[in-house]
Parts: structure tokens; C-alpha cells; sequence
């Protein structure tokens, strides 16, 4: 948890602080972006852009509840700007390979966890189709263990919307995995 002091000594342009900041927020920024990515080393670019961001704005966040909300719409939307980018530059296409990874994965057993490779590969295949609202949304409230209502403030969307988007994003996910089950 960041204390308001740390985000107060920021605002006066204390670097020790802000390095203290970035040390206490980079990893929950990073599992964000990369969950909603799939790649390690564009959601490393992320938390950095973010972290600069943070910096620069860091004026704009009042108390230290607020600042967690205010850095994960901070990589949200860097995160939709990326996809929105990459998805102008070519389209994903899963190769069998990748389905088969999905495969091993479901067929052994799910306590081993998995390398950063085949996460960011599950993730990747799972979510290809899932528009960038539903990626977001899915994300955040599947795998960060948000609240609909922590979502919605982040990602700006109503409540409902936020319901709906998961709604459909785990319906296509469960799909995909009966599929090559």
C-alpha cells in the first residue's frame, strides 16, 4: 500500500520517493500489462511509459486509495493503445503450436505452474478474439481479482457495461478451451 507521505514527496519532486514508487507500484503495473499484452517485453515498455506518466502527473491523484485506481487506468489505456495499434499493423493468427500448449497445459496438472513463455502464449490465444474491452475487463477483474465496480472506474466504463463485456469475454474463453479440450 502506498502511503499518502511517499505520493505527497513526489508531487514536490522528491526522486527518492518517486524511485520508492515506482519500486512499490512496478509490479503490479507490469502483471496488468502483461496479462492483458501477452508479452513480457511490451508490457515492460508499458510500465515504463507508465511510470513516466506517473511522474509527470502525479499532481493529479489526491489521496493514496485513489493513486492505485489512477496508475492501473494509467496502463489500461496504454494498454488499449497498443492493441489498437497492433491490431492496425496485422492481425494474430494462432498457429497449432500455440493450441498446443493450451492442450499440454489443461491436460497436466494445474497446481505446476507455468514459465512467463506459455502464459504470456495461453493468455495471447485465449484472448485474440476478445475485443479490447473485454480483454481489459477480463483482466482485471479474472486475473487481478478486481471488483466490477474497481473495474468500471478504471477502465471508465458503467457497471453494466463492465458485467456485460466479462459476461461475453469468459463465454469466449470457455469456448476456445471445450473447443480444443
Amino acid at each position: 500500500m502506498i502511503g499518502i507521505e511517499i505520493i505527497e514527496e513526489c508531487r514536490k519532486g522528491n526522486l527518492r520517493c518517486f524511485s520508492e514508487l515506482v519500486g512499490k507500484t512496478s509490479p503490479f503495473a507490469f502483471s496488468v500489462a502483461f496479462r492483458m499484452l501477452g508479452d513480457e517485453g511490451l508490457a515492460e515498455d508499458i510500465v515504463q511509459d507508465t511510470m513516466v506518466t506517473v511522474w509527470q502527473k502525479i499532481g493529479k491523484t489526491k489521496s493514496a486509495a485513489g493513486f492505485r485506481m489512477w496508475l492501473c487506468r494509467i496502463v489500461v489505456n496504454k494498454c488499449y493503445d497498443e492493441l489498437r495499434r497492433k491490431r492496425r499493423t496485422k492481425e494474430y493468427v494462432t498457429g497449432n503450436s500455440e493450441w498446443e500448449i493450451i492442450s499440454n497445459h489443461l491436460s497436466h496438472d494445474p497446481a505446476v505452474e507455468m514459465d512467463n513463455r506459455e502464459t504470456a502464449a495461453l493468455i495471447r490465444i485465449l484472448t485474440a478474439s476478445l475485443s479490447s474491452k473485454q480483454k481489459a475487463v477480463f483482466v482485471l477483474c479474472d486475473l487481478e481479482e478486481m471488483s466490477t465496480e474497481e473495474a468500471a472506474e478504471i477502465t471508465g466504463m458503467r457497471r453494466t457495461t463492465v458485467k456485460a463485456n466479462l459476461h461475453y469475454a469468459r463465454k469466449r474463453i470457455s469456448e476456445l478451451i471445450q473447443k480444443y479440450e
